[in-house]
């Protein structure tokens, strides 16, 4: 039966997550150049429609109607059948049941902008979104939280490690590798713009996280309580560990590092946060920030630009998460099951399971549409494009008007080529 309480909650958890795009795209807009601020916040706010129309149409079906082991069926499609009365074994309505997961689908596309931010065009990039959001996310989510293989394989993920972290991640890494960097790449500091966007942003997506993780025991429960606490004490203790490994390494604390770090702990704590102790919580978050670190602060020494380190801060960080479980899950807890150090070394086996084969959908499934809509459209912005900056080429719009900038926009697209090509395009950035 229908329960109020837990009825309310999920409405506020499901708010909570999706305020969390909206704090995305606030923290991918401060990593980045003035001249593309828009564009990226743009892309955040492209899910939220694009996104939220294809789990409606399409996606919550395939993740969560049938019984197959690697996709669901077509049993929900445009939520045929999703009402008012309870979601099976739930005590809240299917409607906000999908609804609340539908929240998950648009974060993580979202995600995935950041590998490509300041170069992808605006058009193939909507495209982009809505195949993903079908053919990726509700396949990822359907093994584990739909009944799919993985769940009958016995693998544990409270709130995503699978189809949020490890898929966003992955899908990161495939499109940075296939769209290329950006033509200033390794020749000149492509540096944060606005820090104090990058903080707030991360404090938005640390509150958002609570619904996030909270709400992922789809109820005002013991499973949310542990949840909720958890994603307190993890992110909490990633911080410290964070600014610990930036004084080692350059004797300062940096404000991009300690963003960073409160969503590596969010990240990582993700997946286990309803099955650990709270204790254990806060060892997760403080050895989670050791490989995201070392990960993000290698990458920009190669030449793959995967621009705001979603592989580093997700991929890596929910391969983490994954393979904690295995080792400290506590039936005590969870009421399910126990990890390897307490007597269950077959779970490790579990989750290592979810590790192996995860990455490699997400990075070959995400290659694969990436070139199909290549085939249809260019992906890429051209270098003209690209020296004036996405705001003015792809919106007629910027951030910060001033000066050349103003009159960009108040003489309007039109003769927008014409006048780019008499400024001085430095002046323009």
């Amino acid at each position: 039966m229908i329960d109020t309480g837990d009825t309310a909650w999920m409405m506020m958890a499901t708010a909570l997550v999706i305020l969390m795009t909206p704090a995305l795209g606030l923290f991918y807009a401060g990593l980045i150049r003035s001249k593309n601020t828009l564009n990226t916040f743009m892309m955040s706010i492209a899910a939220l429609g694009v996104a939220t129309i294809s789990w409606a149409v399409i996606g919550y079906s395939l993740a969560f109607g049938g019984e197959g082991g690697f996709i669901g069926g077509f049993e929900y499609a445009f939520l045929n059948g999703v009402g008012f009365d309870p979601r099976e074994g739930t005590t809240i309505p299917h409607l906000l049941f999908m609804v609340f997961q539908g929240s998950f689908c648009i974060l993580t596309v979202a995600l995935v902008s950041g590998a490509v931010v300041e170069r992808i065009r605006f058009g193939p990039y909507m495209l982009f979104v809505a195949l993903w959001s079908t053919l990726v996310y509700p396949v990822m989510a359907h093994w584990v939280f739909g009944g799919g293989f993985l769940a009958e394989a016995g693998t544990l993920d409270f709130a995503g490690g699978v189809s949020v972290e490890m898929a966003s991640g992955f899908s990161a890494l495939a499109a940075a590798l296939l769209i290329g960097p950006r033509k200033d790449y390794g020749r000149q500091a492509l540096l944060p713009h606005n820090s104090v966007f990058v903080l707030l942003g991360a404090g938005l997506l640390w509150f958002g996280w609570f619904g996030f993780n909270g709400g992922s025991g789809i109820g005002a429960n013991e499973a949310g309580i542990l949840a909720f606490t958890n994603t307190l004490l993890a992110p909490a203790c990633t911080l410290v560990a964070w600014f610990a490994l930036d004084l080692a390494r350059g004797g300062k604390v940096t404000a991009v590092g300690a963003a960073t770090a409160v969503v590596v702990g969010c990240v990582a704590i993700t997946p286990a946060a309803g099955f650990i102790s709270p204790m254990w919580a806060m060892l997760l978050g403080l050895i989670a920030a050791i490989p995201s670190y070392l990960i993000i602060v290698w990458r920009p020494r190669t030449r793959v630009d995967e621009t705001l380190d979603v592989l580093g801060a997700h991929g890596v960080a929910g391969i983490f998460g994954i393979l904690y479980i295995g080792l400290f899950a506590q039936a005590d807890w969870n009421g399910i099951s126990d990890g390897l150090f307490y007597g269950n070394p077959a779970q490790l086996g579990h989750q290592a399971l979810a590790v192996l084969i995860s990455p490699i959908y997400a990075f070959v499934s995400t290659y694969v549409i990436l070139r199909l809509v290549g085939a249809v459209t260019p992906l890429r912005a051209t270098e003209r494009e690209e020296a004036v900056g996405m705001d003015v080429a792809q919106h007629g719009e910027q951030a910060y008007v001033s000066g050349e900038g103003a009159l960009l926009i108040s003489v309007g697209p039109k003769v927008e080529a014409e006048l780019v090509s008499e400024l001085d395009t430095e002046a323009v950035h």
